[in-house]
C-alpha cells in the first residue's frame, strides 16, 4: 500500500506543479462566469450603445407611416418625396445609420422590405422591425373585415403568458425553477464530464506509453507490482481532476457571492418574484400569487437575471455537486483502466488508433444523448443510458437537474461501481502483461489470450 501510496503522489505532485494546470483551473470558471454575467452587464449597461437614426422610405404609399415606435437606440424618420437610390449615396453624411425600404407589396410579400446599411445591424434591432410591422400588417388584413371598434379590441386581446415552473419535493417544500436553468446545468455538466474523463483517461495512457517506451517502467516494475503501478497512476491523476473540479466549485461559489454584493446589490430578489401560499398543500391550489414589486425602481433586464440568478439557487446543488463527483471517480476509474490497458499494449501513440473507437464510442454517444436529454430528459434513450454504466456518467449528470428518481439515481450508481472494478480487473491482467511487451504489434486476439492468462 505504502508502493501505491507513494506513486500517486509522484502523479499528483507532478501534474499539479505543471503551469499549464495551474492557468487552467483559476482561468477556465473565470471565462466561463465571464461568458455569463458580462453579456448581462453589457445589456444592462446604456453607455456603449450606438444611437442609430434610420431613414423609412415607402414606395408609392404611407400604409407603414410612424408604425415603427422609436427605442432607446433607435430613431425611424419616415422620410417622403426621396428616391431610395440617391440616399444610398449620401445617407452616412445626412446621419443615418441605414435606410428601411417598405414596398406597398409587404402586406402580401412578406420579404417585400430592405434594410440599408454599411454595417450588420443588430439582431435586436431587426427583431423591433419584424414585429411592429407584423402587428400592423395583421391589423391591416382584420381591417378589411370591417369590424367595428379594431383598436380596442386588439389591445383586449392582446395577452402575454409566463409559466411560472414550481418544484415540489416529496416533503412538500416548494420552490421556483427554471427550465433554462435546468437545461444550461444539463449541457455544462454533460460537457464538462466528457471533457474531464476523457482528458484526464488520455493522461493515464500517454503516461504508460511514455514510461514503456523509455524503459523506465522496467526499473519501477522491479520494486512495485504491475498492478500498483497502474492503480497508482490512475488514482493520482484522478486526485488531479478532483483537484481541478473542487477549485472550480469554489471559484464559482465566490463569483456567485461577487454577483450577489455587486450586480444583484441594488435589488431584493424575494421583492421581484413572486412569492408562494404557505398552504398551497392543503389546499391544492396552484402556486400562483400576486407579484410584490419592489419599491425601488430597477430595469426589466436586471430584474429578469435576478429571477433566473434566484432559480440557479434554488437548484440542488449538493446532490448535483456529490454526484459529480462520484461518477467522475467511478466513470473516469472505468476509462483510465481501460486507457491503461491500450497504452501497455502498444510502443508508441500511433498504434493506439486501432483500440481507441470502441472505447470512444460510448463517450460520444453518452455526449449525444446528454445534448437530446435537455429536451426530452424522461425519454427512454435517456433513461436507458443513464443507467448503462459505459454512457450514464455523462447522462445522468445531465437528467439529475431536471429530477431523477432515486431508485433510478441508486440503480445507476450500483451498476456503475460494479462495472468499473470489472473493468479495472480486466484492465490489470491485461496491463501486467503488456506493460512489458516490446517489438510486437498487438491484436485483439492477442489482448484476449492476455486476459485469460492466469499465470
Amino acid at each position: 500500500m505504502n508502493k501505491i501510496f507513494v506513486i500517486i503522489k509522484r502523479e499528483y505532485i507532478t501534474r499539479v506543479r505543471k503551469k499549464s494546470f495551474i492557468i487552467m483551473t483559476i482561468l477556465a470558471p473565470i471565462f466561463m462566469a465571464a461568458i455569463i454575467i458580462l453579456p448581462i452587464i453589457f445589456m444592462m449597461s446604456d453607455k456603449d450603445k450606438e444611437f442609430k437614426k434610420i431613414a423609412v422610405i415607402e414606395d408609392g404609399s404611407d400604409l407603414f407611416r410612424d408604425v415603427i415606435p422609436n427605442t432607446n437606440d433607435a430613431q425611424y424618420v419616415y422620410l417622403e418625396n426621396t428616391n431610395v437610390n440617391e440616399l444610398k449615396r449620401s445617407f452616412e453624411e445626412q446621419g443615418y445609420y441605414g435606410i428601411l425600404y417598405i414596398s406597398p407589396e409587404l402586406v402580401n410579400i412578406p420579404n417585400a422590405i430592405q434594410l440599408i446599411s454599411k454595417k450588420t445591424p443588430p439582431i435586436g434591432l431587426i427583431d423591433h422591425i419584424n414585429s411592429s410591422l407584423k402587428k400592423e400588417i395583421e391589423k391591416q388584413k382584420l381591417l378589411a373585415y370591417n369590424i367595428q371598434d379594431l383598436d380596442n379590441i386588439i389591445k383586449n386581446i392582446n395577452t402575454q403568458v409566463s409559466v411560472q415552473t414550481i418544484k415540489i419535493d416529496d416533503a412538500g417544500q416548494v420552490k421556483e425553477t427554471s427550465t433554462g436553468i435546468a437545461m444550461a446545468l444539463a449541457y455544462i455538466g454533460g460537457l464538462l464530464m466528457y471533457m474531464l474523463v476523457f482528458i484526464f483517461g488520455s493522461q493515464v495512457m500517454r503516461g504508460v506509453i511514455e514510461e514503456k517506451t523509455s524503459r523506465i517502467v522496467e526499473v519501477i516494475v522491479s520494486s512495485v507490482k504491475p498492478i500498483q503501478l497502474m492503480m497508482g497512476k490512475i488514482i493520482g491523476i484522478a486526485l488531479v481532476g478532483l483537484t481541478q473540479f473542487l477549485t472550480w466549485v469554489i471559484l464559482s461559489i465566490a463569483v456567485v457571492a461577487f454577483v450577489q454584493g455587486t450586480v444583484l446589490k441594488k435589488t431584493d430578489l424575494t421583492e421581484i418574484t413572486q412569492t408562494l401560499p404557505q398552504d398551497i398543500m392543503t389546499k391544492n391550489q396552484p402556486a400562483i400569487e400576486s407579484t410584490q414589486v419592489s419599491s425601488v425602481e430597477i430595469s426589466p433586464e436586471l430584474a429578469e437575471f435576478s429571477k433566473i440568478f434566484e432559480s440557479a439557487i434554488n437548484q440542488d446543488w449538493l446532490l448535483i455537486i456529490l454526484s459529480f463527483i462520484f461518477y467522475f471517480i467511478t466513470g473516469y476509474l472505468l476509462y483510465a483502466s481501460v486507457f491503461a490497458a491500450i497504452g501497455s499494449a502498444v510502443d508508441n501513440e500511433t498504434e493506439t488508433q486501432q483500440f481507441m473507437m470502441p472505447v470512444t464510442i460510448p463517450i460520444i454517444v453518452g455526449l449525444m444523448v446528454a445534448l437530446g436529454t435537455m429536451q426530452n430528459p424522461e425519454s427512454s434513450l435517456s433513461f436507458w443510458c443513464s443507467l448503462i454504466p459505459l454512457t450514464s456518467p455523462i447522462v445522468m449528470i445531465a437528467r439529475i437537474p431536471f429530477g431523477v428518481p432515486a431508485w433510478q439515481l441508486t440503480l445507476s450508481m450500483g451498476l456503475m461501481v460494479i462495472t468499473f472494478i470489472a473493468f479495472v480487473w480486466m484492465a490489470a491482467r491485461i496491463y501486467r502483461t503488456g506493460i512489458l511487451m516490446y517489438g510486437k504489434k498487438t491484436s485483439w486476439k492477442e489482448i484476449w489470450k492476455w486476459l485469460k492468462y492466469s499465470g
